[in-house]
């Protein structure tokens, strides 16, 4: 409701596809410049008690950010500032939450369904949400969503005093901190399958992702609606990913999730190209299903392959990388986008990530042997495969850059 209600009072004060941009970046920027280090945060502290604050942070910035809405004194320079600030602190609650989920599961098996589970509940709120924020907006203002998004942490930061965990070990000093950075890097750079993952979610993630800024364009200028009709696209795009995560979560094993990463991307990058083209509400609302479903199962489908692979040790900063390059590319293609919108205007610019984010899926799929035969072994071992196919093997201990 909040990523809705943020783009409408942008473009409602500006009116510039420019600033949808601008305020996009200082969203997500954050999480690409402090996430190594929020990973070699969540290897080393207590991972439950990071998510305590980071939420509780949050929270707070809903409810300023509803107080400055409500109270009718909003300036653009507020919206970037709050949005900055949101953004350093998921820098710090995205690794950490998502290294936090296999605490919770104790067969890796199902590791897999936890992850897709997880995407689920997700992709509900993001069914849920946008169509009830463009509601919200038309009638009560933007104000009333930043409240409402705000109240909602008390349930969140609840849930996480309910749950009981034993101690993790403290920080570290600087210099091993330092170490274990460059330890997270040199371990993803020398495995093959770690590498190509997390490549590909940041070509999506630069190329695919910054449609979304550009919603409200689509939505107001293209399609001439309100932000019922912003709220019903975001929707029709939540309810494409819910589908694909309900998908994934009905997968009884991680083998074959190799291939889906290209399938997914084609038919994100298929869907951007057709909707850049679409002057139909209701085709266009079809094609944001289908670019939904494409993002969440790419999204969901590599970083069930990056926990499954990652020794133990590491899952944090691996995870931190995963926050870089699916949520921190998205940043710099937002600015891209933006600015790319006001010189080409926005259905050419979603129609040129689209089409990069086919390419990327063509190079992947060709590489998609040679990455199997380096992962079954892996998953031999783990018993997660029989040991008669051929396979991947544990990425090594201290890789070659």
């Amino acid at each position: 409701m909040q990523r809705v209600a943020v783009a409408w009072l942008v473009y409602r004060l500006t009116g510039s596809a420019i600033m949808l941009g601008v305020v996009g970046f200082c969203a997500r920027i954050p999480l690409f410049v402090l996430a190594p280090v929020a990973g070699v945060l969540a290897d080393r502290w207590n991972r439950h008690r990071i998510l305590l604050v980071t939420q509780s942070l949050a929270m707070v910035q809903a409810l300023v950010f509803s107080v400055l809405v409500l109270s009718h004194r909003t300036r653009i320079w507020q919206v970037i500032v709050l949005a900055l600030l949101l953004g350093i602190i998921n820098a710090f609650d995205v690794p950490t939450r998502q290294s936090f989920v296999i605490e919770m599961v104790e067969d890796k098996k199902n590791l897999g369904n936890a992850i897709a589970l997880n995407s689920s509940m997700f992709n509900l709120a993001r069914l849920v949400g946008p169509s009830l924020a463009g509601m919200l907006i038309a009638l009560l203002g933007e104000g009333v969503c930043f409240l409402v998004n705000a109240l909602s942490y008390l349930a969140v930061v609840g849930s996480l005093l309910m749950m009981r965990f034993g101690k993790r070990q403290g920080g570290q000093s600087p210099s091993k901190a330092r170490h274990a950075l460059m330890e997270g890097f040199r371990y993803a750079a020398g495995f093959a399958p770690i590498r190509a993952i997390l490549l590909m979610l940041a070509l999506v993630s630069l190329t695919g992702m910054p449609y979304l800024v550009l919603m409200p364009v689509f939505a107001k200028d293209i399609l001439h609606g309100g932000p019922e009709t912003l709220g019903l696209l975001m929707g029709g795009a939540g309810l494409g990913a819910l589908t694909g995560a309900l998908y994934l979560a009905a997968r009884k094993s991680v083998l074959g999730l190799g291939k889906m990463i290209p399938i997914a991307a084609s038919l994100l990058g298929g869907g951007l190209i057709f909707f850049s083209f679409s002057r139909s509400f209701y085709l266009s609302l079809a094609l944001m299903v289908m670019t939904g479903f494409g993002q969440i199962v790419h999204m969901a489908t590599g970083n069930t392959l990056l926990q499954t692979l990652v020794d133990d040790d590491k899952r944090g900063r691996i995870m931190s990388l995963y926050a870089m390059a699916f949520g921190g590319m998205m940043p710099l293609g937002s600015l891209v986008a933006g600015t790319l919108a006001g010189w080409i205007g926005a259905p050419w610019t979603v129609f040129s990530g689209g089409t990069v984010c086919l390419a990327g899926a063509v190079v992947f799929a060709w590489k998609l042997p040679m990455l199997r035969a380096v992962t079954r072994p892996l998953y031999v071992r783990m018993g997660i495969v029989p040991e008669t196919p051929e396979g991947l093997a544990r990425p090594p201990q201290s890789p070659e850059p």
